[in-house]
Formats: structure tokens, C-alpha cells, sequence
């Protein structure tokens, strides 16, 4: 099969032919036909992953077919369309008996703890419980964004947040998650503020839910322009992005009892922020992470998706070949696209 491989942290990325993968007893095949590029592969081809071995094919939203199928599989036939969340659980551990597969002591991620879905072909592990169905309503290229980026932000927004009508949510960093982000809360009915660097960006997440928006490289004072915006401050603010500013904002320009989700990456030199822990005591903040979501947890997200309350294929800017890929991958921390690539053809 063919695949995008690099045999280097932050070296060459290239096309090459490799062997197709077999499934495990308890797992598949998956034929590709659509795979969301993320900054988590970005962060991946950097090195900035202890699971990855090298060479190494990235890759972790996807959508496609199952092509083969262990011996062991028994809710999924061959000809299935399917996703997968981002985090595979293993189905044994005592967070997956607890229903939070997406935390499993023993979990694999495709594009990271083995090759990934840049490719033709991909191997999927623990399938009964991985892997999601996909509803007719849905088209593959919508469908390989879901994995990653918008499951995310649906499980920090619904479940991790709880936000709900009325409150003043706040997103900092208006890449995948961000736009993600601000659409799930705004179809919650929350009213949303947007935080970013880039005017088009923001332009964007005006037109995806965002009722106002700051422009952090032009505001004097980023945490005083979002309270003065909300009223006093966010009841759910998130960071988005994964960096020692946007986690300190997102935290401090919280009102009274608010919360603070964690979805972007803190990687790097931005691994161990600052944090404004004097008001998170005064206040009675809360610091949360959230770290994917559950394929049993999906079907919400994807009734709303066929009810049209959300739209995630406004995310997409536009499809790309897996040639294509192997520059646009070095590339992605330069926050040239304004929003999502999905590449379609191999």
C-alpha cells in the first residue's frame, strides 16, 4: 500500500510503498477513504511523543471500510463504514470497566502508538469496543474530522463543561478545536467569545457560532477585554490551543465557580504553565482536562449532526491527495489554513 512516512523526527516526510497491515485477533482492517490532518500529527512528526517508534506513518481521524476482520470481532462485518475515536481502549483495564475508555491504561492511538491512517490501509485495534458506525446522512470526509478535533471539543464542551443556554463561553485558539469548540457550545446555546491572533479567524468563527470576538495581538489586556465582553467573566472558558498564554488567559478571565477545560496539547516548553492558583482558590475555580471521548458516547454527537444542530463539514477548507500531505504536514504550525484539511485521495 502506499502511506506517508518519515523515518526522522522533524525530517523528511515521503510517499512509499509499505506492506499492508494484518488485524489482530480482536481487531481490523480499515480501507481508507477520507483522514483529517491534525496538529497532534504535527506535534507527532516533532518528536514530541514518547509512543511514536520511527519509521512512522501519522495519521488518527479517519473514516473507511472495513476491509479485514479478526477472528475475535463480532459487532462489525467487512463492507462496514466506520470511524474511530482517537483513543482505542483495551476493554480491560479499570478505567474502561468504569466506561472512560478514553483514558485506558493500556491505550493505542492510531498515528502514534502504531502506524497510523495516512495511508491506504490501517489496522484498528479492539474493535467491539473502538470502533463507531457510520449513519448514511454522514460523507466520509465529514466523518474523518469527528475523531479527534470535534469529539474532543463535544466531550469538553457537553460532558466536561456542561454548558448549557445562556452562559458566556470563551475559546482560546481558533484552530480545528477552537472552531469546534465554538460550534458545539453555540448550538448548546451558550453565547461564545472567541479568542485569536488572525482576523480571518476569527472572521470564520463569527460565521461557525462565535456571537464577539478578540483579537489577542491587538488587545492591551486580553483577561480584562473578555470580562468586559461577558459580563464579568467566562462561566466555561477553554483552551484550545496548548500554550503557557492561552492556559493562563483561559484560567484567569473566568467569573466566580467558572470552569477551565484543557483540550489543546501542553507539549514542549509549555508542559507545566503558570497557573493563577491564589484566584482558583478565592474563586472556587475549576481546572479540567479532557482527553477525547468514548465511541459509545457518540451517537448524540451524531444525531445532532444528522438533525443539522451541528455542522462540522463547515470546519473543512478543503480536501487534499496524501502526496499533498507531505509538505502540508511539516507546515502546520505556521496556522497558514484557516480551517481543516481532509485528504481524500491516495
Amino acid at each position: 500500500m502506499k502511506a506517508l512516512i518519515y523515518e526522522k523526527f522533524q525530517g523528511p516526510v515521503a510517499v512509499q510503498h509499505v506492506t499492508d497491515p494484518s488485524p489482530k485477533n480482536h481487531g481490523v482492517v480499515v480501507k481508507v477513504t477520507a483522514t483529517g490532518l491534525c496538529r497532534s500529527d504535527w506535534h507527532g512528526w516533532m518528536g514530541h511523543d514518547p509512543d511514536i517508534d520511527l519509521p512512522h506513518v501519522p495519521g488518527h481521524e479517519l473514516a473507511g471500510t472495513i476491509e479485514v476482520i479478526g477472528k475475535d470481532v463480532k459487532r462489525f462485518q467487512v463492507g462496514d463504514r466506520v470511524t474511530v475515536p482517537f483513543v482505542s481502549g483495551c476493554g480491560k483495564c479499570p478505567e474502561c470497566h468504569s466506561g472512560n475508555h478514553q483514558i485506558c491504561d493500556n491505550q493505542r492511538q492510531p498515528g502514534f502508538t502504531h502506524w497510523g491512517s495516512f495511508a491506504e490501509y490501517v489496522a484498528l485495534d479492539y474493535a467491539d469496543i473502538n470502533l463507531v458506525k457510520l449513519p448514511e446522512e454522514i460523507d466520509d470526509v465529514t466523518a474523518a474530522i469527528l475523531g479527534c478535533r470535534f469529539i474532543t471539543s463535544f466531550r469538553a464542551v457537553a460532558e466536561q463543561g456542561k454548558v448549557t443556554g445562556g452562559q458566556h463561553v470563551v475559546v482560546h485558539g481558533c484552530g480545528g478545536v477552537g472552531l469546534s469548540a465554538i460550534m458545539i457550545a453555540s448550538a448548546l446555546g451558550a453565547q461564545v467569545t472567541a479568542v485569536d491572533i488572525d482576523e480571518e479567524t476569527l472572521s470564520l468563527s463569527k460565521e461557525l457560532g462565535a456571537s464577539q470576538t478578540v483579537n489577542a495581538s491587538q488587545s492591551d489586556d486580553v483577561i480584562a477585554h473578555v470580562k468586559s465582553l461577558t459580563n464579568g467573566g467566562a462561566h466555561v472558558s477553554i483552551d484550545a490551543l496548548g500554550s503557557q498564554i492561552t492556559c493562563f488567559n483561559s484560567i484567569s478571565n473566568l467569573r466566580k465557580r467558572g470552569k477551565h477545560i484543557q483540550v489543546g496539547l501542553m507539549t514542549g516548553d509549555h508542559q507545566h504553565p503558570k497557573v493563577p492558583m491564589d484566584r482558583v482558590l478565592a474563586d472556587e475555580l475549576e481546572i479540567i482536562g479532557s482527553h477525547g471521548m468514548q465511541a459509545f458516547k457518540y451517537p448524540q454527537m451524531l444525531e445532532m449532526i444528522k438533525n443539522g444542530l451541528l455542522q462540522p463539514e463547515k470546519l473543512i477548507e478543503r480536501t487534499i491527495s496524501l502526496q499533498e500531505a507531505t509538505s502540508a504536514l511539516p507546515n502546520m504550525n505556521k496556522f497558514k489554513n484557516k480551517g481543516v484539511l481532509v485528504i481524500d485521495s491516495f
